[in-house]
């Protein structure tokens, strides 16, 4: 059973062309969610290397990096919206075994894709001063006014690599993601600290450097992905007669994509929200706070590999006219969730002041952090199925129902809870800190309800 383990993993890191809407359900499940989960820890890895050291220069770097990012998180909304909609669509095309299709379609997204980058990446850059000072940035933040001029004028490399890992999932070449992210998190680890501290030849630019070394990582990464699809070497082959503007399917990719988009606002922009009220007790609580979200963005992102994995099976399943598939792959995925994020809790729980103390040596910002860590890490058994259900939906095609409970979920429960607990009840941090559990129970009892009415099978894309 060990060689057999082994060797499922071996297969997996290998990657290939397979039909995952044949076959055994599990051995499907794994052979999908082993790269995508390495590929979303190396996307988090991102955000680990520049906190490592960024927090060598201070709270005020630290403030500095937790604001502009509160914002490129808002960006990431256009990016993740528009990669639910092409995954959905790459996977139902693969899915009904129509490759070309498939092909033609990435390329009209990746077209949007460019111009949005360039677009969001210009207004960013022009008005990063601005868009700090909305956020609450203190004079001294704003002294690091060059780390998210940079960030945001290069956005468009985030936007872009989320786009074109979203091409290789949805056609089952998960592998190739995961490639994609090792070269690129390979590059970022050694100009990071490089560019920073002005190691050997390099110039010390300070916060600046981080920025500067995180675009050109994921832009290095963005050029290798444009390679692997212009030369064919997944099911996606691109050619130069995809790329001329296809308007009407361009509007059909972008009607769910719109939808998606929205979805992740209404969840981002709750999330910029509660980092806003995070920063109403000092400077001291934010920096925890934003410690301890990296070290949840990084732990959670095998899960969120699971939730992708079930995506990719409910877009394929479906183009096959296997919906009773589908359904399996998505509870199965949520077990499998489940199992690991409640492991994960109890991991928490017990030793929160010891992970926060990895990034710092400030007892304040330690304490502030582990407290954090334990509220959230609470509801994990929840948030197991809820992001499952949620990628189910969107790998559907159905990106306006989980529209719909974020809203309800996000704006109308944990928000509102959040203010009253922290401050109209005077409970601080900890108030903020507990409308995140119910928020997510409302989420997924949402979900589960709307997961079994069935509607979202019917869903055409």
């Amino acid at each position: 059973m060990e060689a057999g383990i082994w060797q499922s993993i071996r297969e997996a890191l290998k990657g290939g062309r397979r039909d995952y809407t044949e076959g055994n359900l599990n051995r499907a499940i794994v052979l999908l969610a082993i790269p995508m989960v390495l590929e979303t820890l190396m996307e988090s890895l991102f955000a680990i290397v520049d906190i490592f050291f960024v927090l060598k220069l201070g709270k005020d770097a630290m403030a500095t990096v937790a604001l502009s990012e509160s914002m490129v998180v808002l960006v990431i909304a256009v990016a993740l919206g528009l990669t639910f909609s092409t995954t959905a669509f790459v996977a139902r095309r693969i899915g009904e075994k129509k490759s070309e299709e498939a092909s033609h379609g990435a390329a009209q997204s990746i077209l949007f894709g460019l111009v949005a980058s360039v677009v969001i990446g210009s207004i960013g850059c022009y008005f990063a001063p601005e868009l700090l000072t909305l956020m609450g940035a203190t004079p001294e933040i704003l002294n690091n006014i060059a780390f998210p001029r940079v960030l945001l004028g290069g956005i468009g490399t985030l936007i872009m690599i989320f786009l074109l890992n979203a091409i290789f999932r949805g056609a089952g070449d998960a592998a190739i993601a995961m490639r994609v992210l090792w070269f690129a998190n390979a590059i970022n680890i050694v100009l990071n600290p490089c560019l920073i501290f002005g190691l050997g030849p390099f110039p010390e630019m300070g916060i600046a450097g981080s920025a500067i070394g995180t675009t050109i990582g994921r832009g290095s990464g963005v050029l290798y992905q444009l390679w692997l699809l212009r030369s064919g070497a997944g099911q996606i082959h691109i050619r130069a007669e995809h790329l001329k503007p296809d308007l009407p399917l361009l509007k059909h990719i972008l009607r769910p994509a719109l939808n998606g988009m929205f979805q992740i606002f209404v969840g981002t922009a709750a999330w910029t929200a509660l980092i806003r009220t995070a920063s109403t007790f000092g400077v001291t609580v934010l920096a925890g706070y934003t410690v301890a979200i990296r070290v949840i963005m990084f732990s959670i992102m095998p899960a969120w590999g699971l939730a992708n994995a079930a995506a990719t099976l409910v877009g394929q399943s479906l183009g096959a006219k296997k919906p009773e598939r589908a359904e399996a792959a998505v509870w199965k995925a949520g077990h499998f969730n489940a199992v690991f994020l409640g492991s994960l809790s109890l991991v928490y729980m017990l030793f929160a002041e010891s992970i926060i103390r990895i990034f710092t040596q400030e007892a304040a910002v330690i304490e502030a952090g582990a407290t954090c860590l334990r509220f959230f890490s609470s509801c994990y058994i929840l948030y197991a199925y809820g992001m499952v259900l949620l990628q189910a939906f969107n790998g559907a095609g159905d990106t306006w129902t989980p529209t719909r409970i974020n809203i309800v979920a996000s704006w109308l429960v944990q928000l509102p809870l959040a203010w009253f607990l922290s401050h109209t009840m005077g409970l601080g941090p900890k108030g903020m800190y507990s409308a995140v559990p119910a928020g997510q129970l409302v989420f997924v009892s949402l979900a589960v309800y709307f997961f079994r009415s069935g509607k979202w099978k019917q869903t055409r894309i």
